[in-house]
């Protein structure tokens, strides 16, 4: 499996970065990048540090990492929104899009200061050597920066995303009630890519995906200004979504541990020079404060996603100004924080295993949406298949907060699955028939991860201290 899995992600590098798929994806994509990262690191660490070079390169200047970086020898027609739509290097000029690489204009989720902090960890001799973590570490400093003023649209400090491609969760139905407000694009007036490679029962549907062109043509005709939209603009789309958030803080701790490496490195250029002239990376914000303000978001998602009588967190659809009652596996993702209360965490754990996820029951992988929600579909695109990297994070999750033994089968559950699916995009959670494209990305390198991080998760499923006891947040992200 490791050498299918490799074989995956060497079909996919273009040089310089990974496409998530050949036929379907061929550019790179953000949090995909982040997550082949991770387990790129496991093969090569330099190509690993390499993905996410590539990626933070494209950064625009008021700290956005864009959702897509265009490769220009594609061409224009084998995807939709191509770069002629976006028009980065034009409409986003206010906003600082770079002008020799063509992006879209709207951001995923922040995967990458966990990435870059795994990748590091992989081969530190050679993250020092080539001062990997004192490069990115701005980038990532000013990526968060965006999101946490720029993007706190509801004014409490969480991050709002204004398009559901932003969420990564695409075509989630939590987004239906707040994309009931757009009117769509004509249909005339684009052409679905996707289609020539996808399954159309598989994907949104015509309605929704006028939904998503009209969402982001707007943003870009105002600038991708990230102000509130024109008054009396129906179709304002802003959202607090629990994953988003909850990789956002996952990366602020991420980043605490990079900010006390580059100050180690630091500490000990000047033991060894005795002077500051070696030191790496300048000065940091200071990783204690970092770790402060990681512990105080995590309360602030609590206050304003938790859902105590659902037991799951939910988004916050800020222009309806009210929580959607949805049940999706985003609401499950803040499980991977350290500092979640215990009582909410223990409550999450019995959701994820109660009839709407199925986990460790029916459902071979936890679902994307409620497996007894009105609008579950068990093939179509994030409303009811189970995906690779949302479980990935889920066992994580599952470790942290002590449940070793379920985290441990549901590893087994990916592997299995990834190995019978061909790598597959995504999968029916009840069979693990893959659907969508195969040999994809990230579930190649997230089942490397799996594979090669192995002895740790044997320990759990032979029930090591008995199965119980949470890790540390260092133990489960080493």
């Amino acid at each position: 499996m490791r050498e299918r899995a490799a074989e995956v992600l060497w079909a996919n590098w273009t040089g310089t970065s990974t496409v998530p798929s050949r036929a379907l994806y061929p550019h790179q994509w953000s949090w995909d990048s982040a997550f082949i990262a991770i387990g790129m690191r496991h093969l090569s660490p330099l190509r690993a540090q390499l993905e996410l070079e590539t990626l933070l390169a494209a950064q625009w200047g008021d700290g956005r990492v864009p959702h897509i970086v265009f490769n220009d020898a594609v061409p224009l027609d084998a995807y939709f929104p191509s770069p002629d739509f976006w028009r980065s290097t034009t409409a986003g000029r206010r906003a600082g899009a770079p002008g020799g690489v063509q992006t879209s204009g709207i951001v995923q989720p922040p995967v990458h200061a966990l990435a870059a902090w795994l990748v590091h960890r992989a081969d530190p001799g050679l993250s020092r050597a080539r001062s990997f973590l004192a490069r990115l570490h701005p980038r990532l400093a000013a990526w968060h920066r965006y999101l946490l003023h720029a993007r706190d649209a509801g004014g409490a400090g969480l991050a709002a995303v204004v398009h559901p491609w932003e969420q990564g969760m695409d075509n989630s139905p939590c987004w239906d009630g707040p994309l009931s407000r757009v009117e769509p694009a004509p249909p005339g007036t684009f052409r679905r890519a996707d289609l020539d490679h996808g399954a159309r029962d598989d994907r949104p549907t015509d309605r929704d995906y006028g939904r998503y062109v009209r969402l982001a043509a707007d943003y870009r005709d105002r600038r991708y200004a990230d102000g509130a939209p024109p008054a009396g603009d129906g179709g304002a789309f802003r959202v607090e979504d629990p994953a988003f958030n909850a990789l956002l803080i996952a990366s602020e701790h991420a980043l605490a541990r990079i900010e006390d490496a580059i100050e180690a490195d630091a500490e000990s250029s000047v033991t060894e020079s005795g002077t500051e002239d070696g030191a790496a990376g300048g000065a940091v914000a200071g990783p204690a404060a970092r770790r402060a303000r990681a512990d105080a978001l995590t309360r602030t998602l609590v206050d304003r996603l938790w859902d105590p009588g659902r037991r799951l967190f939910l988004c916050r659809d800020l222009s309806a100004g009210r929580l959607v009652p949805e049940r999706a596996v985003t609401g499950l993702i803040p499980l991977l924080l350290p500092a979640l209360p215990p009582d909410v965490a223990a409550a999450l754990v019995r959701t994820a295993r109660g009839p709407h996820f199925g986990l460790g029951g029916p459902a071979r992988l936890v679902p994307s949406y409620d497996l007894t929600g009105p609008a579950f579909e068990r093939h179509r695109y994030w409303r009811g298949p189970a995906w690779f990297n949302t479980n990935w994070l889920l066992a994580h999750g599952l470790r942290l907060h002590g449940e070793r033994v379920r985290a441990a089968r549901l590893r087994e559950e990916l592997l299995d699955v990834a190995a019978t699916s061909g790598f597959a995009e995504y999968v029916d959670p009840y069979t693990g028939r893959g659907r969508g494209a195969r040999g994809f990305g990230w579930t190649a390198a997230l089942t490397l991860d799996l594979l090669l991080d192995g002895r740790a998760w044997a320990r759990d499923a032979a029930g090591a201290h008995g199965g119980r006891g949470g890790l540390s947040e260092g133990e489960v992200w080493a």
